[in-house]
């Protein structure tokens, strides 16, 4: 049992903790956070392949990389801002919003950068594949962790019960020949 938990402290802070160290089990040291280097490089290797918004940028890296890294507008933007100023791409506004765009000059950079995307990095790669069965325990253990965090006494104890009857029917799969 987690030591905040005994120790009296927040059942939800206890639930986080659980939910992070489970997390951690799967994790392939990848993390959400990535360098400077790697949004550059994310950005120019979008760019490669078109025209692009700032937040069809952003929604892009996600994708590619299975939810596991989504870059902030503080990053992007200053990003695209710097590209911008070593004249490897444009904007133009269309349809309200900036549209960054490759320059002549930009396009062998943003090529290089394409063959180095951080969603191409092998142990990024491997990091998305971790299975369905831990996938699924990080997702649940985040859904438990939010309904410790904000839901009444009420729903608490109904996840409670559905969490017992889930590792009860875990243990049961095992049980099978």
């Amino acid at each position: 049992m987690n030591s905040t938990w005994k120790s009296g402290g927040n059942p939800a802070d206890a639930m986080w903790d659980a939910m992070e160290q489970l997390k951690s089990q799967f994790d392939k040291r990848v993390g959400t956070r990535m360098g400077r280097g790697d949004v550059r490089n994310a950005v120019l290797a979008l760019l490669v392949e078109g025209p692009m918004h700032g937040y069809q940028i952003i929604r892009e890296i996600e994708e590619r990389t299975g939810g596991r890294w989504k870059p902030s507008a503080g990053s992007v933007y200053p990003t695209l801002q710097l590209l911008a100023d070593e004249g490897l791409i444009t904007q133009s506004m269309q349809n309200d919003r900036k549209v960054y765009t490759l320059t002549e000059e930009g396009r062998p950079v943003a090529e290089e950068a394409a063959d180095d995307a951080p969603w191409d990095i092998p142990s990024f790669k491997e990091s998305l594949n971790m299975g369905p069965v831990p996938k699924a325990g990080v997702d649940l253990a985040q859904a438990v962790a939010q309904v410790a965090r904000s839901g009444s006494e009420a729903q608490q104890a109904q996840a409670a019960e559905v969490l017992a009857d889930a590792r009860r029917k875990i243990y049961s799969i095992l049980a099978q020949d």
